[in-house]
């Protein structure tokens, strides 16, 4: 908990000190207002269907104009950010915990532990992601939920082999047999000096990934294996789009749009949430707290 604090102050003081770090942050909080709030910013209703105003282009009634049911892409989009920020916002919490638990456990304790759980992440990664993905999907049904399950059993082995591989480097530090030799529990020396020494890795690693899994979640959907009409979801939009792009491109340019602003956004700010918790990268000019393990007691 005390390692949670530290991120925390770490990050209110780096917004003081850095200007592109809080500007992705604002945008990234003005991403989740919307997220929040699409009933009240949604300028219609996103499921109401007016087949009179059908394939309408972009106007000061329809911003970004209707589909062709005549529902209204603005407000679509709008819903559509609930829809998918949670969506990968769940799938990156479910990766990182199972997989990072997975990977400190393969480090701490090696052997025939470590060679089971690295093996079983070898053959998952033997697979191509989206294809395996999509082979989940299938067979659990389409539906987002189902995507989430599919895209988690084949993406949680990045944090299992991270957290492994920070792990190993101080498994031997003087501070783990330091605290081994004072009968410290293996599952108490895990999370007490373990776990919080690989914290800020793997949370910047998330923080990068909610952008990425956003992208993988839209493009099952946008392939019939996530969300399923009349659902507002930005890949689910895309392929409902993609039949008429040239007569209404902007079935695809706003939806697209949506993505590529927003996976971007959480890419910057998890670079920039890099330069704040890992000090060798950030600038000679900068003050970085770095993190470090808790004192025995």
């Amino acid at each position: 908990m005390s390692t949670l604090h530290g991120i925390w102050r770490t990050i209110r003081r780096a917004i003081g000190g850095r200007r592109a770090f809080g500007v992705h942050l604002a945008l990234v909080l003005v991403i989740a207002l919307v997220a929040v709030f699409a009933r009240q910013i949604a300028p219609m209703d996103p499921y109401a269907a007016n087949l009179a105003d059908a394939f309408q282009p972009p106007s000061a009634e329809h911003w970004f104009g209707t589909d062709k049911l005549g529902r209204d892409i603005a407000s679509r989009i709008v819903y559509g950010t609930r829809i998918s920020l949670t969506s990968a916002m769940i799938l990156v919490l479910v990766i990182s915990v199972v997989g990072s638990f997975l990977g400190v456990i393969a480090g701490y304790f090696g052997g025939l532990v470590d060679a089971a759980i690295m093996r079983i992440s070898d053959m998952m990664i033997s697979f191509p992601g989206i294809v395996l993905a999509i082979a989940v999907a299938g067979l659990l049904g389409a539906s987002i939920r189902n995507a989430i399950i599919a895209l988690a059993v084949v993406s949680w082995t990045k944090y299992a082999r991270l957290a492994r591989s920070l792990v190993l480097k101080i498994r031997h530090a003087d501070f783990v047999t330091a605290a081994e030799l004072n009968g410290t529990r293996p599952g108490r020396l895990m999370r007490r000096y373990l776990l919080p020494s690989a914290l800020p890795t793997l949370v910047i690693t998330a923080a990068t990934d909610i952008g990425t899994m956003m992208l993988e979640l839209a493009g099952l959907s946008f392939l019939g294996f996530g969300a399923q009409p009349p659902q507002a979801e930005w890949g689910l939009m895309l392929n409902e789009g993609r039949a008429y792009l040239l007569d209404s491109p902007w079935l695809m340019i706003f939806p697209g749009a949506a993505i590529c602003i927003t996976v971007i956004v959480f890419n910057l700010l998890g670079d920039a949430l890099r330069d704040v918790l890992d000090p060798r990268h950030a600038g000679q000019d900068e003050d970085v707290i770095e993190l470090v393990p808790a004192p025995l007691s």
